[in-house]
């Protein structure tokens, strides 16, 4: 084994190592402003993902397609997305409107903890959105790739610093965005936050955010097409770091999606019990960086790395890739950006160390479709 080989593996135990050792913890750190703090250096951007296969057809007359989830909708426009910043701790489960969400991301915060970020567009009435909890740098980051509202209640210094000097567009319940957030006395804080579409794109109106923006879109196949590649995917289990934040996928035929369950229960949606679910599912892996003895992370969400798309009862291999002022892209082995079944899709960020592969176990019955 060469020096530089050694370094490399030795390297990634430690930040494997830190991020365990903080997870015994288990306890999130929340802030207010920091106006001392400096933001998080920004990683080199990614190589571009070409396109691949056809878009869907387009809708029928008096419709749209919404980018996101390339299901029509009515109207003429759809309007800003909004970045919904939501606690996963267990005192939070189950969360309210997460099933409404075009796009759910799930990725790691400190302590072991996961948070769950909902890009809201298509549904424009949900009733009731969290509970609502803090940010990051990282999570800006993957807001405004959907050049979304950020929403959140605090965050860190560095996020903190980011904000304040370059002036976001967000939402923060600690600060001048208040009134628009209301807490649940059915629940202890800080679990009990929380917020809805109506009073969020009121409270951006007020504070003189744009309602409308060039979002970037994804590209989609037909809902009949059959998935041709990959292999057998009847459900897979995601470990982040804490067992208490396993995340399971179950295909349901009758439905072409796949169910979320978390710590072997149905993940359901507060608001109306619906399963949380997705016709796509992208699981990735980026590099985790440990900041600090609180266990503040760094996530490097451009750099590209290894991915596996789950659609349709199948595993497709690949990797994603992310274009500067972009969002993330799954890219099949032969370079094309692979096409999303329309509906809702998931992302999961987990860490590249040891291995993508040891935070992924997928189970290979064959799927009827």
């Amino acid at each position: 084994m060469t020096l530089s080989r050694y370094s490399s593996r030795l390297i990634s135990g430690c930040v494997l190592a830190a991020l365990l050792l903080t997870a015994c913890g288990a306890q999130e750190a929340e802030t207010v402003p920091a106006h001392t703090a400096a933001p998080v250096p920004a990683p080199l951007p990614s190589p571009a993902a070409t396109a691949g296969p056809s878009p869907a057809a387009e809708p029928a007359a008096g419709l749209i397609t919404s980018g996101l989830t390339g299901l029509p909708l009515e109207g003429s426009s759809l309007p800003r997305p909004l970045a919904v910043m939501i606690n996963n701790a267990p005192a939070a489960r189950p969360q309210s409107g997460i099933s409404e969400a075009d796009i759910l991301y799930e990725v790691l915060a400190e302590g072991g903890i996961t948070r769950l970020i909902g890009i809201f567009q298509s549904h424009t009435g949900v009733v009731k959105i969290g509970p609502i909890r803090s940010i990051r740098p990282y999570l800006i980051d993957i807001g405004e790739s959907y050049r979304g509202v950020t929403v959140h209640a605090g965050g860190s210094p560095a996020a903190y610093a980011i904000l304040q000097k370059e002036k976001k567009d967000d939402m923060d319940e600690i600060g001048r965005a208040g009134a628009y957030f209301w807490r649940d006395k059915e629940r202890k804080a800080p679990h009990n936050l929380f917020s809805n579409a109506a009073k969020l794109r009121e409270g951006a109106d007020k504070l003189g955010y744009a309602g409308t923006a060039e979002v970037p879109g994804y590209l989609f196949t037909d809902k009949d097409d059959v998935l041709t590649e990959g292999e057998p995917a009847a459900e897979f289990n995601i470990n982040f770091l804490l067992k208490s934040y396993t995340v399971s996928y179950k295909y349901s035929s009758e439905r072409g999606t796949y169910l979320r369950g978390v710590n072997g229960k149905p993940h359901l949606d507060l608001n109306n019990g619906n399963p949380v679910e997705a016709a796509n599912v992208i699981v990735m892996g980026a590099d985790h960086k440990v900041l600090d003895d609180v266990g503040r992370l760094q996530i490097d969400i451009e750099l590209g790395g290894e991915a596996v798309l789950f659609q349709r009862g199948q595993a497709v291999k690949g990797r994603w890739s992310r274009k500067p002022e972009d969002v993330i892209r799954f890219v099949k082995r032969d370079g094309k950006e692979a096409a999303m079944y329309p509906g809702v899709t998931h992302i999961l960020i987990v860490p590249n160390s040891p291995t993508f592969s040891s935070h992924m176990e997928v189970s290979r019955v064959p799927v009827s479709t």
